[in-house]
C-alpha cells in the first residue's frame, strides 16, 4: 500500500507538471507560427528546445512508475478495484500526453521550418534590396562623376575662351600701334614704294637682256 502510495503521489506530480509543460509547449509552437515572429530575436528556438528535452525526461519518468504501478497491478489480490482503475487511468493518461507531445513536436517543427523559410526569404529580400541600393550609389556616383568632368570641360572651355578674347584685344592693340607707328613715318611708306618699283625695272631689265640673248642666239644657230 505504502508502494502504490507514493507511485501514486509521484505519478499525479508528474503528470501536472507534464501538462503545464505541453501547454507551454503549445504555446510556444503557437506563437511561432505566427507571421512576423522572429524565432531568433525572441529567443523561441532555445526555448522550444528546453521546453522538448523536459517534456521528453518527464516522459520518460512517468513511463517508468506506470510500468511499477503495472507491476502492482499484476497482483488484484493485494488491489482494491479504485486502485486498479487509478492505476489504468494513469496509464490512458500517459498515452494520451505521449500522443499529444508527439501531434504538438510535428506542429512545432512545422511552425520552425516555415518561420526558417519566411526568415530566409524576408533575409533574401533584404539582400537584393540592400544590392539594389549599392547599386543605385554606384551608378549615382558615377553620374556624379560625370558631372563634375562636364563641369571640369565647360571650365576649361571658358577660360580658353577668355584666353582667346585676351589675345585678340592684345593683337587688336599691336595693329593699332603699328598703324599709328605708320602714320607718324611717312617716308617709310616713300621708300617701300621705291624699293618695289626699282624691283619692277630690274625685272624688265632682266626680261629684255634674256630676250636679246635668245634672239642672239638663235640667229648664231640658223647660220
Amino acid at each position: 500500500m505504502s508502494n502504490y502510495d507514493q507511485l501514486h503521489r509521484q505519478c499525479r506530480t508528474l503528470e501536472n507538471l507534464f501538462d503545464s509543460k505541453l501547454t507551454s509547449y503549445s504555446q510556444l509552437a503557437a506563437s511561432i507560427s505566427r507571421p512576423g515572429q522572429d524565432i531568433e530575436s525572441s529567443g523561441s528556438t532555445e526555448r522550444w528546445k528546453d521546453l522538448e528535452v523536459e517534456l521528453d525526461d518527464l516522459a520518460a519518468k512517468l513511463e517508468e512508475i506506470n510500468e511499477q504501478l503495472a507491476v502492482l497491478a499484476g497482483t488484484p489480490d493485494l488491489m482494491s478495484a479504485s486502485m486498479l482503475r487509478a492505476i489504468q487511468r494513469h496509464r490512458e493518461l500517459h498515452q494520451d500526453n505521449i500522443r499529444e507531445l508527439k501531434r504538438t513536436k510535428t506542429n512545432t517543427k512545422h511552425a520552425l521550418d516555415q518561420a526558417n523559410l519566411l526568415s530566409g526569404v524576408r533575409n533574401d529580400i533584404d539582400a537584393y534590396k540592400s544590392s539594389a541600393a549599392d547599386s543605385l550609389l554606384a551608378e549615382r556616383g558615377r553620374i556624379d562623376s560625370s558631372h563634375r568632368m562636364t563641369d571640369d570641360i565647360l571650365q576649361q572651355a571658358y577660360e580658353t575662351r577668355s584666353e582667346f578674347s585676351r589675345q585678340r584685344t592684345s593683337l587688336a592693340g599691336i595693329n593699332n600701334r603699328m598703324v599709328q607707328v605708320l602714320g607718324t613715318m611717312p617716308g617709310i611708306n616713300s621708300l617701300v614704294s621705291m624699293i618695289k618699283s626699282r624691283r619692277r625695272r630690274d625685272s624688265i631689265i632682266m626680261g629684255v637682256l634674256i630676250g636679246v640673248c635668245a634672239i642672239i642666239l638663235l640667229t648664231y644657230i640658223w647660220h
